[in-house]
């Protein structure tokens, strides 16, 4: 089923200081949030207009009324995407509406109408998988002595023992880390910050990590050349991507042997090793960054291991022909 008609099309020539994809993406704190938006407000275009190349900017935004955005919501669902993967979308769509009113180009009751979204409710089970030590070990063991091996290592031994995200781990600086502490100062979702705490043995591959990297501010973990130098931008150590973290997971796994992980599992499991280690919920919400101790309960592997041994408890019968 196809979207009710919009009265105009796009506006042509939006000026980018008056267009709502652009205010919107730039009111955004952390390149990944940007990325990660303007993905999202990309696809609704495609949508909205039927066109796989068009982009958000310089579209009717201010023209959706709630029949429209009504018909998005479902049309979102119907590509049988997850709760969270359609409800960041609609978290996309109500902020560029917003803008559109800021900007005065839409009145507040039609902003009010067109926003007034529920957002999908769906319970499912986290998603990755665990990351067992060995693995773990292993993946260290496939780091070499090359400055390249000594970062993955840092950088491994970081996503093990603190969980963090891997944008977060890319906005780490030099100057977020406390060796005295054993801490690591983290801008989550929504630029929160947090402490996060390394194990003494991440503690002595970081402190190995930086006498390869040296003392320079800039980026904690940095890009590095073939010819195994640094790379810099403004004479600062550049920070990895997203990307660039995943591709170094993959490339140590598979050197070790491994099945693919993400850093997503590394998250997983932390939040899994610290619940079955006793941490209260509180305490583990704190240290991995979730608004909701919701979230970090559904990582909880305890209640699956009890519901496995109620179940172990019963027998099926021999097989045996009815008298």
């Amino acid at each position: 089923m196809s979207l009710p008609a919009v009265p105009e099309v796009a506006a042509p020539n939006v000026e980018p200081a008056r267009d709502p994809y652009h205010v919107y993406l730039d009111s955004l704190t952390s390149a990944e949030s940007r990325r990660t938006m303007r993905g999202c407000l990309d696809r609704l275009a495609r949508l909205l207009t039927g066109d796989e190349s068009a982009t958000g900017a310089g579209q009717p935004w201010h023209l959706l009324r709630y029949e429209h955005t009504v018909r998005i919501r479902t049309m979102l669902i119907e590509r049988g995407w997850s709760a969270a993967y359609v409800n960041k979308h609609l978290v996309a769509l109500r902020r560029v509406l917003k803008e559109a009113w800021r900007l005065g180009q839409t009145g507040a009751e039609d902003y009010a109408r067109a926003a007034d979204l529920a957002p999908v409710r769906q319970t499912r089970l986290p998603v990755g998988q665990h990351v067992p030590p060995e693995v773990v070990g292993a993946a260290l063991s496939a780091c070499d002595d090359s400055a390249a091996g000594v970062r993955d290592a840092a950088l491994i031994a970081v996503l093990y023992s603190t969980g963090c995200r891997r944008a977060e781990i890319c906005g780490l600086t030099l100057a977020d880390y406390d060796p005295g502490a054993r801490s690591l100062r983290v801008r989550g979702k929504r630029d929160k910050e947090r402490l996060v705490y390394l194990t003494p043995d991440a503690l002595g591959l970081v402190e190995r990590w930086l006498g390869v990297r040296g003392r320079a501010a800039g980026a904690l973990f940095s890009p590095i050349s073939k010819a195994g130098r640094l790379r810099c931008r403004d004479g600062r150590p550049a920070p990895l991507t997203g990307q660039g973290i995943a591709d170094i997971l993959t490339r140590r796994l598979t050197s070790a042997g491994a099945s693919p992980r993400t850093a997503h599992d590394f998250r997983r499991t932390f939040i899994g090793e610290l619940l079955d280690a006793g941490v209260d919920l509180a305490t583990a919400q704190a240290l991995v960054g979730h608004s909701s101790p919701a979230t970090t309960a559904r990582y909880d592997r305890r209640p699956e291991r009890t519901r496995r041994d109620a179940v172990d408890r019963l027998r099926l019968p021999p097989p045996r022909p009815l008298a």
